[in-house]
């Protein structure tokens, strides 16, 4: 079931999206809804990823930023370390 949503956008990206449309042989509104639709998984993706960070650093699962520095400042050196655990 697919549902009619009206956006606005500026000239210049309706001319590219139409440009678009013309190259790919599809429908500017299958372009533009693949484009939401990537953007929606995208974003719920990253903000998952935050709050899964967010809930192992408050059960103490994080790592100490020294030895994370440490670890970057022994980076391209003969001495590399492994990254910190």
């Amino acid at each position: 079931m697919t549902e009619t949503l009206s956006i606005r956008i500026d000239n210049a990206t309706k001319r590219r999206l139409d440009a678009l449309s013309q190259k790919s042989n599809r429908s500017k509104s299958f372009l533009a809804a693949e484009a939401i639709t990537a953007y929606v998984d995208a974003e719920e993706w990253q903000f998952a990823e935050m709050e899964a960070a967010a809930e192992e650093l408050d059960a103490g699962q994080g790592v100490n930023h020294e030895k994370v520095a440490k670890w970057l400042a022994s980076w391209g050196t003969q001495g590399e370390k492994k990254p910190p655990r």
